[in-house]
């Protein structure tokens, strides 16, 4: 990649900052995705499974299954809305900026 007077070519006409902003942007984006992760191999450890496991029923089902079936499907709702809230920020970014004068 070429470097003229510190500037990455192609980013000639791109306002200051926001090659920062995207980079910022994509850094934090990570950062939820770890998060995610983190959260959903919580929820499979030892002391949630613990909680969960005992012969007490809810509305007729064991703890731990009921806990399983409602726990995952709301984290892959989260998940997805997620996903959604990415995909809307990074398409509103990517949009070019229309000149007016073009017309």
């Amino acid at each position: 990649m070429w470097v003229v007077l510190g500037v990455r070519a192609g980013e000639m006409n791109e306002p200051e900052g926001t090659l920062a902003m995207e980079e910022t942007r994509e850094s934090s984006i990570r950062e939820a995705w770890i998060l995610c992760l983190i959260l959903g191999l919580v929820m499979i450890n030892f002391p949630f499974i613990h909680i969960f496991n005992s012969e007490q029923p809810i509305f007729g089902i064991p703890k731990l299954v009921f806990y399983f079936f409602t726990g995952w499907p709301i984290s892959i709702v989260v998940i997805g809305i997620f996903v959604r809230f990415t995909q809307k920020g990074s398409q509103s970014s990517s949009d070019p900026v229309e000149d007016k004068n073009e017309s």
